[in-house]
């Protein structure tokens, strides 16, 4: 975290990351400082880079997207053609929730949410059906124990 972030700023991350409906003026009640100091604050964060977006969570069960599948991949293409059409591919599906390129036995892992297994192979179909890959290993979740854990400010 850059020098310049201080004590109140944390704390300003930290509530925000609660709850990034709070008015100006409850957030600046929560951190002790006035409306306007904390507006200034927040807008140097803002303008740092450090606050990217506002957002909501979603019970994705609510939702009735009860499964949650990390899919393991492993491909022999590396090259630059591959890569941008896999990344297109991989983002165009709206059930791929988390997309990483990773170090180790496998070279990408997804987090995909479903409705049940039906929804998740027409995911995996349409992922294998668009992009060849040498392996595919899915891991299905039983319980979510920790998950969108705020980040440690």
């Amino acid at each position: 975290m850059p020098e310049k972030i201080d004590q109140i700023d944390r704390a300003i991350l930290r509530v925000l990351q609660k709850d990034a409906s709070l008015s100006q003026r409850d957030l600046a009640e929560r951190v002790g400082l006035s409306q306007n100091a904390c507006w200034r604050r927040l807008k140097a964060l803002k303008d740092s880079g450090l606050i990217t977006g506002e957002t909501l969570r979603l019970d994705p069960q609510a939702l009735g997207l009860g499964l949650t599948v990390f899919m393991m991949i492993r491909t022999k293409h590396h090259g630059k053609e591959w890569l941008d059409l896999f990344r297109r591919e991989v983002s165009a599906i709206a059930n791929v929730i988390d997309f990483f390129r990773i170090a180790g036995d496998y070279d990408y892992m997804l987090k995909v949410v479903a409705r049940d297994m039906n929804d998740f192979d027409r995911v995996y179909q349409r992922l294998i059906e668009k992009v060849e890959l040498d392996t595919v290993t899915s891991c299905i979740t039983m319980e979510a124990i920790v998950n969108g854990r705020d980040l440690p400010v």
